[in-house]
Formats: structure tokens, C-alpha cells, sequence
């Protein structure tokens, strides 16, 4: 069993920056793959970032270069680093550990980019 919870979101303006947190509690979190999701109003929720228990990482195109995902094992958090935020950027980030089906999920966290 593994919980999650998000923190960091918030308002920003255009350009500017968050980094957002998930910390985990429970065991094994190192072997699972984490990701970070959004989801805006009306959309679906839609994958931002990726990270395997090795390291590897993958982003959406519309985010590739300006986040980045890391995670620290000893301290069971993840992170998501970004930059040059854009109104279009504005939705719920969530964290997943396990995958998007049988994964466990945070409650979300708000990030309003305003123009």
C-alpha cells in the first residue's frame, strides 16, 4: 500500500515557475515507475512526466524542455520542476506510483498559470 500526497501548486503568472512534491509513504517505493498527470476542465486526464524505478524519464511534447521530473528514493518524494509556465499549463497535477490502471493516485494539486 503506498499513499500520496502532492503539494507545490498554486498561482503563478505567465513565465514563471513551481516545483511540485510527492511525498509517499508505505513500503517498496523505490521499485514502482512514478509520473506526474494533469487534468483540466473538461479534459482527460493526460500523462505529463514519467520516471522508472531506474531513472529513465519521458514528458509530453507540450511540456519537453521546460519540466522536469526527478525523484529521491531515501526520501520517498517525487518532483516535477516547471518552468516557463503557460495558461495552457493550468489544471489538477497528479502523482501516480504503479501506473495509470492499477496505480495508486494523490488527491491532486491546483496550478493556475494566469496570462
Amino acid at each position: 500500500q503506498v499513499q500520496l500526497v502532492e503539494s507545490g501548486g498554486g498561482l503563478v503568472q505567465f513565465g514563471g515557475s513551481l516545483r511540485l512534491s510527492c511525498a509517499a509513504s508505505g513500503s517498496m517505493f523505490s521499485i514502482y515507475s512514478l509520473g506526474w498527470y494533469r487534468q483540466a476542465p473538461g479534459k482527460q486526464r493526460e500523462l505529463v512526466a514519467g520516471i522508472t524505478n531506474g531513472g529513465m524519464t519521458n514528458y509530453a511534447g507540450s511540456v519537453k524542455g521546460r519540466f522536469t521530473i526527478s525523484r529521491d528514493n531515501v526520501k520517498n518524494t517525487m518532483y516535477l520542476q516547471m518552468n516557463s509556465l503557460k495558461p495552457e499549463d493550468t489544471a489538477v497535477y497528479y502523482c501516480n506510483a504503479g501506473g495509470f490502471q492499477l496505480g495508486y493516485w494523490g488527491q491532486g494539486t491546483q496550478v493556475t498559470v494566469s496570462s
